[in-house]
């Protein structure tokens, strides 16, 4: 694995955890493997959900984009888990 790929891997983690984090000050909840799992699982679900929905938040920096955008998809993550739970 080449140096850009580990990058790739950490910013991804450190952009799960920072969303997992902002949704849990939104829905409750704590823990740093909860931060980031529910924030990791919510960039996938906040990403697919903003571009089905076609969602542009005219937002120009990537990485401000990618945090609101996971930060919704985990927010939704922990209201579903909570609702099956």
């Amino acid at each position: 694995m080449g140096n850009d790929n580990l990058r790739a891997i950490l910013v991804f983690l450190g952009i799960g955890l920072v969303a997992g984090f902002l949704a849990s000050l939104v829905v409750g909840g704590g823990g740093l493997l909860t931060y980031l799992v529910s924030g990791v699982i919510g960039s996938f679900v906040g990403g697919y959900l903003f571009s089905a929905l076609n969602i542009n938040l005219g937002i120009k920096n990537d990485l401000v984009r990618q945090i609101i955008t996971s930060t919704v998809g985990a927010i939704i993550v922990v209201i579903i888990a909570r609702l099956i739970a």
